[in-house]
């Protein structure tokens, strides 16, 4: 079925960019769904990826201002106070969470790290929001699916490679208040959860 979670949330994340926001990075960007939504918002910068073969495919449809690599954010230097946005859309639990201090680093003066993130069900809060989410998810499958029929969607023939998460909740709650003062973590419906961080928020 082709109802995608992070994509449910791109409107969510749009909404939270900080206005006047020129320059962003997103990591692990995948095929580059949500690189090109932030370039139809006139972000430019850079969306990378470890899977070469979804760089591939997200450099064949246009992306003004973005440029597409293959790069471990792990591996990389990212330059220091430049970027005024950061996102990672189901990424950050296929590297450790204190990477997110790199991706701190990389925020310009005022900028905003989002980080759209999975998490394993262990606690009987997971477990009840996980109930809650079934019949929503399926019967937003089954709608998306007949609307794809329709529109004589076809599904896209490269997908990023996907890791289970290992990190539960409350230990990114926690982490996230050591390395990442002041941000916030909420957690959403479909087995996600959001974390925003601003530059300065904690001062």
């Amino acid at each position: 079925m082709p109802f995608d979670h992070n994509d449910h949330y791109h409107r969510l994340l749009l909404r939270k960019v900080p206005p006047g926001a020129l320059t962003a990075l997103d990591v692990g960007c995948g095929t580059g769904r949500f690189a090109r939504r932030l370039a139809a918002r006139g972000l430019r910068g850079d969306a990378i990826d470890a899977c070469p073969e979804a760089v591939a495919a997200a450099g064949t449809a246009p992306a003004p201002g973005v440029t597409f690599r293959t790069a471990d954010v792990t591996g990389v230097d990212l330059p220091t106070a430049h970027y005024d946005l950061i996102t990672c859309l189901a990424s950050l639990h296929h590297m450790p969470f204190g990477t997110v201090t790199a991706l701190r680093a990389a925020l310009a003066p005022g900028g905003t790290l989002l980080v759209l993130g999975c998490y394993p069900e262990r606690t009987p809060a997971d477990w009840a929001v996980s109930l809650a989410a079934v019949p929503v998810n399926a019967a937003a499958r089954l709608a998306v699916a007949a609307a794809d029929r329709i529109r004589g969607r076809e599904p896209e023939p490269v997908r990023a490679p996907v890791r289970p998460p290992g990190t539960p909740l409350p230990q990114i709650r926690a982490e996230a208040a050591q390395l990442l003062p002041g941000s916030r973590v909420r957690r959403l419906l479909f087995w996600r959860y959001l974390l925003v961080y601003r530059d300065g928020a904690a001062g």
